[in-house]
């Protein structure tokens, strides 16, 4: 595909760039958004190319020029949510992860820092309260829902959780993170 205005860089955004590799290439943060009963929000989606498969992830999304992955992190939120949060809210980068996926036709590889923001009682706010207004023109068209998952629920759901293994890495942290940042290598999606 052509990077002209009907191209990938459009539908990806301009975060996306060609990386040497020849995979479009983008930094990102996200963030495990955790509930005072250690459930975690999480975004279901689809890619429009295969509508079929459906997915859940954490919130989050690519790093903007001039940001860095804490300010992004604290924006994505905001964007994908409505929460918001302050930048000293979030704990870590806890994990950082290299994933290459198919996404919007393009084989594409992003690294990521990830974070966790515990949310106090009156933050945490059922999905119904959760702010879809700063959802971009993809956004709309590939993300299908928003949910708190008990990590007991979530351990049994069929659908791909991504990062993978998220249950485990959740439970790690918990009660409280012990300060290293671990690398969760290259994964999918």
């Amino acid at each position: 595909m052509t990077d002209s205005v009907d191209g990938p860089v459009r539908a990806l955004g301009p975060e996306w760039v060609l990386g040497a590799d020849g995979l479009r290439f983008r930094r990102a943060a996200r963030v495990i958004l955790l509930d005072q009963e250690d459930r975690v929000l999480l975004v279901r989606g689809h890619d429009v190319d295969q509508p079929s498969r459906s997915w859940w992830f954490t919130v989050g999304g690519g790093i903007d020029a001039g940001e860095d992955a804490r300010t992004a992190a604290v924006r994505e939120v905001r964007e994908e949510t409505g929460l918001r949060l302050r930048p000293e809210e979030l704990i870590g980068p806890v994990f950082t992860r290299s994933a290459i996926f198919d996404f919007v036709a393009e084989h594409c590889r992003q690294d990521e820092e990830i974070f966790v923001a515990r949310l106090d009682a009156g933050a945490a706010a059922d999905v119904a309260g959760l702010s879809r207004a700063g959802w971009t023109d993809l956004e709309h068209d590939v993300i299908d829902e928003l949910r708190w998952w008990d990590l007991d629920d979530l351990e049994r759901e069929t659908l791909e959780v991504f990062p993978e293994g998220l249950v485990g890495l959740v439970r790690s942290l918990l009660p409280e993170w012990d300060g290293q940042t671990r690398h969760l290598g290259l994964g999918r999606g």
